[in-house]
């Protein structure tokens, strides 16, 4: 997350940038929020993402509080809706900007950086939960780290022994050691050495005479350590070094993933899971997106025989999953793999729930199994306050096979659900399924909560 001045051109939006989530079909992840400062976490063989959230419309960092998706195939993607609040902290002031949640011994430890009221300036909190999903509380009521405005993008990483280290920073970087309660530190802060040989050169700024500008993350493979980050001058890079050690020398080892996608920030995080590599990044991809409205992207990456990395562009992301979705369980509708005109909301009734804003609005699932028996109707709660809405059931994409239509009933509010079932024409095997709501009504078309097939 960037704190400096910023020239006009650089937060222009262009048109490329604007299409690139209709153009492509899986990236940018999330597409009913914008989202930024992607931290994956793998816990019990599934990936949870925690996000920052751009507020709509803005045109700064507007950053209230931080969101949770999840998934088990990494192309459906869960909304778990709004987790943790900057006002959880009463020391803050605002600024809920790129955290990241670990899980040690049962517990979630969830580091976010926010505004100080006590020094009107950078900190670094800490939050516990007992579940991935929160909910988090503060532990100290005060922050873990507090100096100055470059307080900002914690990483926090475990090693194999046990060790647990917490990374931040901008412009310079850090790094401090956590003891095992993961609330408090040993030790004193260490400010680490930006060097051209472990960081790279930046010419014609004597303030930043290396790459590193902020977001550093530290990941291990095969034994190697490797810190990415995001790199300067602006609109940044992602570029990345390596080391034996947790905490350096670091090695400079070239550009990770050159600039790109309309967004002048760019934040990684990495993963393993399930025998695959995954990086997720952000962009200004999706219609009115930019650089204070960014959206998270992914992408699987492999490694060369030395332990470096090519050079990663941003594509359309994952297109096929790692498991198949059972369409006979209940699914929520804010499950999505990508969808168009859909917003997530919250309320104290359902939960997340989603909600369409005009007529050809959709959501689509991938690799939905139907299995050989195959399935013959659909249970939906969904609500409208509106005459003559109907839910489209595709198959394929949003021009793809009729099988069914659902006559939504006018329910009064987002508050009000009804259960309905349908009949739709059986179908068998594995098909991406399109959910198209259709009406003439304007703002909130529909509202759609979850659904399931039956037999």
């Amino acid at each position: 997350m960037m704190k400096i001045k910023l020239p006009i051109m650089l937060l222009s939006i262009t048109l490329s940038g604007m299409m690139w989530g209709i153009l492509h079909a899986q990236n940018p992840v999330i597409q009913t929020a914008y989202t930024a400062d992607p931290a994956p976490m793998v816990y019990n063989d599934r990936v949870y993402l925690y996000t920052s959230h751009d507020e709509d419309g803005s045109t700064w960092f507007t950053m209230n509080d931080w969101k949770l998706y999840s998934t088990n195939d990494m192309v459906n993607w869960t909304d778990h809706g709004s987790i943790l609040s900057y006002k959880a902290f009463e020391w803050a002031a605002g600024d809920a900007w790129a955290a990241q949640c670990i899980e040690r011994n049962g517990k979630f430890y969830m580091y976010v950086p926010v505004t100080s009221k006590a020094v009107n300036g950078g900190a670094i909190g800490v939050a516990v939960a007992d579940s991935p999903y929160g909910p988090f509380y503060d532990p100290l009521g005060k922050p873990l780290v507090s100096a100055n405005w470059g307080d900002i993008d914690p990483s926090v990483f475990i090693d194999d022994d046990g060790q647990a280290y917490l990374y931040w920073g901008n412009p310079n970087c850090y790094y401090v050691k956590l003891n095992e309660d993961m609330i408090s530190y040993s030790g004193e802060i260490v400010k680490i050495p930006l060097t051209e040989e472990s960081f790279g050169k930046r010419t014609g700024n004597p303030e930043r005479e290396t790459l590193y500008e902020e977001a550093p993350w530290l990941y291990k493979r095969n034994g190697l350590y490797y810190l990415l980050w995001a790199g300067g001058p602006i609109p940044e890079h992602l570029g990345y070094s390596t080391s034996n050690n947790p905490t350096g020398p670091w090695e400079y080892r070239g550009t990770l993933m050159p600039t790109e996608g309309s967004s002048f920030t760019n934040h990684p995080g990495i993963i393993d899971f399930r025998g695959n590599t995954y990086l997720f990044y952000h962009n200004g991809a999706l219609p009115g997106g930019g650089g204070f409205t960014r959206s998270v992207c992914v992408e699987e990456i492999q490694f060369n025989e030395d332990g470096t990395i090519p050079h990663l562009k941003m594509t359309s992301g994952i297109t096929k999953g790692l498991a198949t979705l059972n369409p006979y369980l209940k699914n929520e509708a804010e499950t999505i793999a990508w969808s168009e005109g859909v917003k997530s909301f919250h309320n104290s009734q359902v939960g997340v729930f989603v909600t369409a804003s005009k007529d050809g609005s959709y959501t689509k699932v991938m690799d939905v199994d139907f299995g050989k028996d195959g399935a013959t109707g659909l249970m939906a709660r969904v609500g409208t306050v509106h005459n003559d809405v109907t839910m489209e059931i595709r198959l394929g994409g949003i021009d793809g096979k009729l099988i069914g239509t659902v006559n939504v009933p006018r329910t009064g509010g987002n508050d009000r659900w009804e259960l309905v079932t349908n009949d739709i024409e059986k179908v068998t095997g594995v098909h991406d399924v399109c959910f198209v709501f259709r009406g003439h009504a304007k703002g909130e078309l529909l509202y759609f909560d979850y659904w399931m097939f039956r037999k």
